[in-house]
């Protein structure tokens, strides 16, 4: 990988450009601390896109449909009795 401070960069963009179509990647520094980095649009592209989290949703929800399917199971009281209380009888 090739560095490069912010001021070479502005000065030699076109040739750091067609580093970075080539392939090689070129890494921008100001004050020596890396800042940016040049790469391709082919490389750019490459790069695994997270997907949203209704689309990951939907996902976990095909893949344990048979989990999450509520048939067979009771519907939850809506009342729960406390099992401590004590009902006087007459």
């Amino acid at each position: 990988m090739c560095s490069a401070s912010i001021y070479e960069a502005r000065n030699n963009f076109s040739a750091y450009v067609e580093m970075a179509e080539q392939g090689e990647p070129v890494e921008i520094t100001r004050y020596n601390k890396p800042v940016a980095i040049i790469i391709s649009y082919e490389e750019y592209s490459k790069k695994d896109k997270k997907p949203s989290l209704l689309d990951s949703l939907k996902e976990l929800r095909e893949k344990y449909a048979d989990v999450l399917d509520d048939e067979g199971i009771p519907p939850m009281p809506k009342f729960y009795p406390d099992p401590n209380r004590k009902i006087f009888e007459d």
